[in-house]
């Protein structure tokens, strides 16, 4: 049976409770009221208050709110809501479901985002808000994002979802509007959007978390995002280690991918460097290997920009070398 817009909305209504539907139709024409009163009672008397079609109007209408669409031409809504009660009307229903919705599971947008996504920003929030929010998303959604948790976070998150049920609705209530403000806030693309044009920010942050994983977990998740858009996977990839990375790698990886590094050029990725990063290099090279360095630095006049990122990037890609090996070990910041 094809359904009317009419019916379609009667038959969103009769799914609603009677006073969720009755706050709905405040307002409405008593033209409008009567109308969709006859179409209740006929669906309701062809049995259609449990019928597979019913349920369909209502997850379509859901999945709608959910994505945020709008009304376009011939959507869902325009033909469930406008040809029933017009647009101003129609814009004022969405809108109060979406609050009513809201109310009832505030972390049902949460749960549209993408793993990554909520692992970056979970990553900084303290371990009881991320358990809340772990313990809210679908089990399988909530095994891959602790996945992605750097370890820390990721014991002291699942040691406090056992007591999630003690937490109080209105402290849920802050903790998913805190997370979804974050998690917008990072968003700067629509999700039709390849994930490569969200900010390198937020890709870095996805690259940590999964460096700081098991070399086959990570590799997995790494083939997962390749599979998803390879030139998004690329750049994860290369952030997963960077030139400000080096204070935080071990001295002995350090001094293994030195080893091969010509001296002029660590003398030009040196040039103007952070003094961290050049202490932790001069400290990971003999003395020998420090006075050449010094001895190239003196010779050397003003060097362009590019040709010190350069110099940088080759000593950034023996070290990403021997990340993509299982190689590379950081030590605690």
């Amino acid at each position: 049976m094809a359904l009317t817009g009419k019916q379609k909305a009667a038959m969103l209504l009769m799914s609603l409770d009677a006073t969720t539907a009755g706050e709905l139709v405040k307002g409405f024409d008593p033209e409008v009221v009567q109308e969709l009163a006859v179409e209740l009672a006929y669906l309701d008397a062809a049995g259609f208050r449990s019928s597979k079609q019913s349920v369909e109007v209502v997850q379509q209408f859901r999945d709608s709110l959910k994505a945020k669409e709008t009304f376009h031409l011939n959507s869902f809504l325009n033909e469930m809501l406008k040809s029933t009660v017009g647009d101003e009307k129609a814009g004022q229903i969405q809108t109060q479901i979406q609050g009513l919705l809201h109310r009832r599971d505030p972390f049902m947008s949460i749960r549209s985002f993408d793993p990554q996504m909520i692992a970056s920003v979970l990553e900084g929030e303290h371990p009881q808000a991320a358990a809340v929010v772990l313990s809210e998303l679908p089990a399988k959604k909530s095994s891959e994002v602790i996945g992605l948790l750097s370890e820390g976070i990721r014991l002291s998150s699942i040691n406090r979802m056992t007591n999630c049920e003690t937490v109080t609705v209105e402290a849920k209530t802050r903790i998913a509007e805190t997370i979804c403000k974050r998690l917008e806030a990072i968003m700067t693309v629509s999700p039709g959007r390849a994930l490569a044009d969200r900010p390198e920010q937020s890709l870095r942050k996805v690259a940590v978390i999964l460096r700081n994983l098991g070399k086959e977990l990570r590799d997995g998740l790494l083939s997962a995002i390749h599979g998803k858009d390879d030139k998004t996977g690329e750049i994860v990839a290369n952030l997963m280690v960077v030139w400000a990375d080096i204070p935080q790698v071990s001295n002995r990886s350090l001094q293994e991918a030195l080893r091969g590094v010509d001296a002029k050029k660590l003398a030009l990725a040196l040039h103007k460097a952070d003094e961290v990063i050049t202490e932790k290099i001069k400290s990971n090279i003999s003395e020998r290997a420090v006075a050449t360095v010094e001895e190239e630095a003196s010779l050397m006049s003003e060097p362009k920009k590019e040709d010190i990122e350069g110099a940088r990037e080759e000593v950034v890609r023996v070290l990403r070398e021997m990340n993509e090996k299982g190689e590379l070990a950081f030590v605690e910041e």
